[in-house]
């Protein structure tokens, strides 16, 4: 029997703080800065229209997944974790993509459709072939040339010509099927079941979280409807004003960090990285954690000053990290984390349905979808699980969403928040999911009376994603 506590209500948010007004150079240096940035995130968000989303090739991937195992498990755990007929929608997407783009297909795309539609259309998956010979460079052609040949070609005569491809595992499977091949000695069946652990990380784990997050949030639910929720604690953060807040986020983090910065530092950093560094993916991986570290340098810097000249350090400190105890912390981000699967699963599939071809993905998407080079996804790792977490949470849920706070209560602070939180990513087709995501780390906030917490929850989250692009990846 649970007791029921009669714990007071929060009451009216307290009044922005009486202060000396901030000078007029401040002010004019403050509004300024918000405007700029208004612009070039207005550009940002804009401009992302006309970047290629990475959607479409997650879809592709988790099929060329699926087609795999289908091929190459028994026959019982084929529908569960791969579904219906994988392979027939592989093609048909393929084909989509090759006849609808509005430039040519690559040439690995082609290769791919003609060799899945070998088996049932070989007239139609000759001509693909044909057409692909004049298309690639030299090294290339003698793949293309021994499949139209028809002949057997042994497994260790295969290696030289699939290599000038980089072929990945879907193409390497079927050439070494129909060159003649035995299927032991193909590279999926070799792995099989790796592959199929791949594919149910990626099918039945989404599938149990989003369960036990409609679960947990029916819960809520109820709660709040019968008031036995508990009251979420003082909402405590630095001691600033708006003028001060604006300067650090829209003068330090988007003028300084985001665009003067990278404008200043990215083509030295490419050319010493280029001759220091022999891999290129590597070079690439370091290149994009220094730029975002250096990103971070001015607005952190910014911070410090602005705190050591406040009065009156509150207990736990002006960005209230709450570290421990480390269960609580650990506790409270898989609560929120479960929380808010559904809410954004629900989010992004609303953007699927009533927009056809969201644009604009992150850059980053594509770089770990793609990459192979264990250093460089390293680098990437720790920018996406560490360093970006640490960052983003410090201005939008230490700094920004109290201060607020103070100006227009809690839940304008969570929304407003949360809407510059996604707007600052600029990317126009991800924003709703990112706002459901930052009202999840808001609420968050305003709960736990923690920052550590929303740290945890974001890298989580990151995490989630970033295992997921590995998963997919060839």
């Amino acid at each position: 029997m649970r007791l029921r506590l009669n714990q007071p209500r929060p009451g009216p948010p307290p009044s922005p703080p009486a202060a000396a007004p901030a000078p007029s150079w401040k002010v004019l240096l403050a509004l300024l800065s918000l405007s700029l940035s208004a612009l070039l995130w207005f550009e940002g968000l804009a401009s992302s229209l006309s970047r290629p989303s990475v959607g479409g090739d997650l879809d592709l991937h988790q099929l060329e997944l699926a087609t795999l195992v289908a091929d190459v498990v028994p026959s019982r755990l084929t529908t569960l974790v791969a579904g219906d007929a994988p392979r027939s929608r592989l093609v048909e997407q393929l084909a989509q993509q090759i006849d609808g783009g509005d430039e040519p297909a690559p040439a690995l795309q082609r290769l791919k459709l003609a060799l899945l539609e070998r088996p049932s259309d070989p007239a139609r998956a000759e001509a693909l072939l044909r057409e692909l010979i004049p298309m690639v460079e030299a090294p290339r052609r003698p793949l293309l040339e021994a499949l139209l040949k028809g002949g057997s070609l042994p497994p260790a005569d295969q290696k030289p010509v699939l290599e000038p491809w980089r072929a990945p595992l879907l193409v390497r499977q079927l050439s070494c099927e129909q060159l003649g091949g035995q299927e032991r000695q193909c590279p999926a069946f070799r792995g099989r079941q790796l592959l199929l652990l791949r594919l149910a990380a990626l099918t039945l784990m989404p599938a149990l979280l989003l369960v036990a997050g409609v679960l947990l949030l029916g819960r809520e639910i109820w709660l709040l409807i019968r008031g036995r929720l508990a009251s979420p604690p003082l909402l405590v953060g630095p001691s600033l004003g708006l003028v001060d807040t604006t300067l650090l986020i829209a003068g330090g983090f988007v003028l300084v960090g985001e665009v003067l910065l990278p404008q200043l530092l990215q083509r030295p950093l490419q050319a010493t990285l280029g001759g220091a560094i022999g891999s290129t993916a590597l070079a690439q991986g370091v290149e994009v954690l220094m730029l975002y570290l250096a990103l971070t340098v001015v607005p952190l810097f910014l911070l410090w000053r602005m705190l050591s000249a406040a009065i009156g350090i509150p207990a736990g400190g002006w960005l209230q990290w709450g570290w421990r105890p480390p269960a609580t912390v650990l506790r409270q981000a898989l609560q929120m984390l479960l929380l808010v699967l559904p809410v954004v699963a629900l989010g992004g599939w609303l953007v699927d349905t009533l927009w056809s071809d969201p644009s604009g993905s992150n850059p980053m998407l594509e770089l770990v979808l793609q990459g192979s080079d264990p250093w460089a996804l390293a680098c990437f790792a720790v920018t996406a699980v560490v360093v970006a977490p640490l960052f983003e949470e410090i201005l939008f849920r230490g700094v920004l969403l109290p201060v607020l706070g103070t100006w227009i209560g809690p839940a304008g602070a969570v929304a407003l928040s949360a809407a510059l939180f996604a707007a600052a990513h600029l990317s126009l087709g991800e924003w709703i999911p990112l706002f459901l995501l930052g009202l999840g780390l808001g609420l968050l906030r305003l709960r736990s009376g923690r920052l550590a917490s929303c740290v945890l929850l974001h890298a989580l989250w990151n995490g989630l994603t970033f295992a997921n692009l590995l998963l997919l990846g060839s």
